[in-house]
């Protein structure tokens, strides 16, 4: 008998054991839970990224643009009617933040966008679904590969007068400018072309052909990585912004020099 209950006693479970099989059950369904909540996380945002479409462009707009541009682009006092502008012209205002406006101004100036490059489709989507124009262009048009020295040529013709030859921009009449185009992207400087932002003319394929607003861009792509071989720039502005630096640093060098020289002398 007191070896049967010997026998007995070597063979019962310790009662830490039962705590250690309870702990790794939790832990194991504690990963797995967690696991399973990442995974639909995940696929939760993917489907909100993805998921937006012209209906959910119309939403936004009706949120953020309607009390401008009217429920049904139509516009009012406060904005024009977007009737025929097209989703080009859409994301060029909005991706830029020039739009949704933040004041009434001779120029609606550029600002932090507002909205994700999801939300700006979406909204594109929606105008073009509802009031067709300029569409987006081939990636071939926005590649840079054009012809640069046919495209600077053009570029000085038809834009310079506003934009400055080195693109750096400049002032129009009544608080009016044209921006500077050092870091606009290749999409941007087509649609303003095609859509006429602003003061600018619109381009047409009359005007400029699609080949010619290759050979522009790829001018001005080329220029934007250029580097100025003659030091610095003083912002690319031409004879207005070198003369005065002369006018200050070399003239006032001269008076300076003059000044001693007679002080000495005395």
């Amino acid at each position: 008998m007191a070896r049967e209950t010997k026998r007995r006693a070597h063979g019962r479970r310790s009662p830490w054991a039962a705590a250690a099989l309870i702990g790794i059950g939790l832990l194991l369904t504690g990963g797995a839970y967690a696991g399973a909540s990442a995974a639909m996380a995940a696929t939760s945002e993917t489907q909100v990224k993805t998921a937006l479409t012209a209906e959910d462009g119309k939403k936004l707009f009706q949120a953020n643009c309607a009390t401008c541009h009217g429920l049904d682009l139509q516009g009012t006092e406060s904005g024009p009617s977007l009737y025929g502008v097209g989703e080009l012209a859409v994301e060029f205002q909005v991706a830029t933040g020039r739009m949704p406006l933040q004041a009434q101004a001779p120029q609606a100036p550029q600002k932090p966008v507002q909205f994700t490059e999801d939300q700006i489709l979406a909204i594109a989507a929606y105008v073009q679904e509802t009031s067709p124009g300029p569409t987006f262009p081939d990636e071939e048009v926005l590649d840079g590969e054009g012809d640069v020295a046919r495209g600077a040529e053009l570029f000085r013709i038809n834009c310079a007068m506003c934009h400055n030859v080195a693109g750096a921009g400049g002032a129009l009449t009544e608080g009016k400018y044209a921006p500077a185009l050092d870091k606009t992207s290749a999409l941007h400087m087509y649609a303003a072309m095609v859509t006429g932002p602003q003061n600018m003319p619109v381009f047409s394929d009359m005007n400029l052909t699609t080949e010619d607003k290759r050979d522009i861009i790829s001018s001005l792509l080329f220029q934007q990585e250029a580097v100025a071989p003659g030091g610095f720039t003083l912002g690319s502005l031409g004879p207005v912004s070198e003369g005065l630096f002369i006018w200050i640093f070399g003239i006032g060098t001269l008076i300076a020099v003059t000044v001693w020289i007679t002080a000495k002398s005395n």
